[in-house]
C-alpha cells in the first residue's frame, strides 16, 4: 500500500487540479463499472448495496429487518437523512435519522405507518426508536440536522398549502432530548418532539442548515420553492425554546424576482407580517423560486467566503449561494465535465436530491433514483470559487427498489461515511458504513494523470469562453 506521505506528494506534483487534505474518499478513480439491481431480497443487499470504486469497502450496520418483523408498522421504514450528536460529552458517538413515509396507506389499507425517529449507537451497534411511529401524526420526516444548542431537527416534506394550518402538513419538528432519550422497545420511546412554527412558516421540510452565525436555512421542495433564512433574536440560544421564541424569517429573490431558477445578485426579503403558509409568504415578496430544492450543505469556499449549496432536483443542477458576497451561481450542471469522458456529463446527471461534505470541503450529489440508475457523484471545485470544473461517478446503488439517501461523513473520523438505503423492494432498510483506505499507487498515479487532462479540457473551454 501506498503511504500517506508519497499519497500528499503525488497529489502536489499534480498542481491545483487535486489538493491534498484531510480526507481519502476523494483520492480514488472515478466509478466506470456498470450496477445492476440486486435479486429483491438477496443476502448480497447487506454485502454490496453499493457498487464502488477501488478504495472504498462497505459494511451494514443495523437494518429493519434485525429491529423486528418487517410487516410491522412500529419497525420505522424509509430511513431518510442523517446527522450525529455535533457536541455534547458524547459527540459523534450517535446517528439519528428520521422515517419517511406518511400514513396514507403506505403499509397497506388502514395501517399506521407515519413518520418516527431513529438513533444508532456507534459505540454498542444497538438502535433504539426514540420518537415512536406516530408520535404526533408526524409525517413525511425527511430532513436532519443537529442544532447548535444540542437539540436534533427534523421536518415534515409533505406541505398543503390549504391545510397550512393544519397539525400535520409542513411542520418543523425538535427533538429536544435526542441523546438522553430512552427506548426499550419500539413503542415507548422518550424522544420529546416539540413543534417550531411559531417563527418558521410551514413548507415542504427538506434540507436544512446553520451558518457560522448560527443563521437557519431551510427550503421549500415545490416546483418553484424558495429558499429561505431564519435569524433568531437569541443566535446563541441554550435551547429551542429560547432560539426559536423571536426573529426575523426571510425569502431570497434574486435581482427582480422575475425568473425562476435565476442566478446572479440576491437580497434577503423580509417575511412580514408572518405567515403561516410559507410559500404564499415567499410569493408575496417576489423570493425567486428553484423547481424543487432539496438538501442544503454549508461550505467556506478558497477566499473564506460562506456559501450555501442547494441541490435542484427539476433542473438537474446543483447551485451555490454565496452568503458574504450575496450571489448565487450554478455549482453543478449537466454541462459540468465528467472526468471519466472529459465531455459534459449530459443526462448521466439526473434528479440530484442529497448533498454531502467530506472532511476536505467536497460536495457529494445524491441522485434520486433507483438501483441501476441512481449514481453518487462527487463534485469537483479544484479553485474553491463555488463552480465546479468537472465531477465524478463515486458510487452507484444495487439494492432493487431503493435509492440511496442521507450520505453523511463522520465529523469525527474523515475516512468514514453512513449511507441508508431507503425503500428497497425487499423492504429491508438499511444503514451502511463506507470507509476509505488508502489507493494502491497505480491507480492514483493514473488517477492523477486523467485529471490533468480533464483540467486541460476545463482550461480550454474557459479560455474559449
Amino acid at each position: 500500500m501506498i503511504r500517506r506521505a508519497t499519497l500528499i506528494a503525488l497529489a502536489a506534483s499534480a498542481g491545483p487540479a487535486l489538493a491534498a487534505g484531510n480526507t481519502l474518499f476523494d483520492d480514488v478513480a472515478p466509478l466506470t463499472g456498470t450496477n445492476t439491481p440486486l435479486p429483491v431480497g438477496s443476502p448480497l443487499e447487506a454485502t454490496h448495496a453499493l457498487l464502488l470504486p477501488g478504495g472504498l469497502s462497505q459494511q451494514s450496520l443495523v437494518s429493519r429487518s434485525g429491529l423486528g418483523d418487517l410487516a410491522d408498522p412500529a419497525v420505522g421504514r424509509f430511513w431518510d437523512m442523517i446527522d450525529t450528536n455535533r457536541s455534547g460529552p458524547d459527540a459523534g458517538r450517535y446517528l439519528f435519522m428520521p422515517f419517511e413515509p406518511s400514513n396514507s396507506n403506505v403499509c397497506g389499507s388502514g395501517s399506521h405507518c407515519a413518520s418516527g425517529a431513529l438513533r444508532v449507537d456507534l459505540q454498542t451497534g444497538t438502535a433504539a426508536t426514540i420518537v415512536p411511529v406516530g408520535t404526533q401524526n408526524w409525517q413525511r420526516g425527511d430532513a436532519s440536522r443537529w442544532a447548535p444548542w444540542g437539540g436534533w431537527i427534523s421536518g415534515e416534506e409533505n406541505f398543503d398549502p390549504a391545510a397550512a394550518g393544519s397539525v400535520a402538513t409542513g411542520r418543523l419538528f425538535e427533538v429536544t432530548n435526542p441523546v438522553s432519550a430512552t427506548a426499550t422497545n419500539l413503542t415507548d420511546g422518550t424522544g420529546l418532539l416539540v413543534q417550531r412554527n411559531n417563527v418558521i412558516p410551514r413548507v415542504s421540510h427538506e434540507g436544512l442548515a446553520f451558518d457560522s452565525l448560527n443563521n437557519f436555512y431551510f427550503v421549500d421542495e415545490n416546483g418553484s420553492g424558495s429558499i429561505y433564512k431564519f435569524e433568531s433574536a437569541n443566535p446563541n440560544a441554550s435551547s429551542g425554546d429560547d432560539f426559536f421564541a423571536a426573529g426575523t424569517t426571510y425569502a431570497m429573490k434574486v435581482g427582480a424576482g422575475t425568473a425562476d431558477s435565476a442566478a446572479g445578485n440576491y437580497t434577503w426579503e423580509v417575511l412580514d407580517p408572518f405567515d403561516a403558509d410559507g410559500r404564499r409568504a415567499a410569493d408575496n415578496v417576489g423570493a425567486t423560486g428553484y423547481s424543487r430544492p432539496e438538501d442544503l450543505e454549508i461550505r467556506t469556499l478558497a477566499n473564506g467566503d460562506e456559501a450555501l449549496v442547494f441541490a435542484a432536483t427539476g433542473t438537474h443542477d446543483v447551485w451555490t449561494v454565496n452568503l458574504t458576497q450575496s450571489t448565487v451561481n450554478q455549482f453543478v450542471t449537466r454541462d459540468t465535465v465528467d472526468i471519466a469522458t472529459g465531455t459534459a456529463v449530459g443526462n448521466l446527471l439526473t434528479s440530484p436530491d442529497n448533498l454531502a461534505i467530506d472532511a476536505d470541503g467536497n460536495i457529494y450529489i445524491i441522485e434520486d433514483q433507483g438501483a441501476g440508475d441512481a449514481d453518487i457523484w462527487l463534485a469537483r471545485d479544484t479553485d474553491g470559487d463555488g463552480i465546479a470544473e468537472y465531477i465524478q461517478r463515486w458510487a452507484a446503488m444495487q439494492v432493487s427498489g431503493a435509492e440511496p439517501t442521507g450520505l453523511f461523513f463522520d465529523p469525527f473520523n474523515p475516512n468514514v461515511a453512513y449511507l441508508n438505503i431507503q425503500h428497497p423492494a425487499s423492504g429491508d432498510d438499511r444503514l451502511i458504513m463506507i470507509t476509505a483506505a488508502v489507493p494502491e499507487p497505480e491507480t492514483y498515479a493514473m488517477f492523477l494523470a486523467g485529471l490533468g487532462l480533464v483540467g486541460s479540457v476545463v482550461r480550454r473551454r474557459r479560455s474559449r469562453g
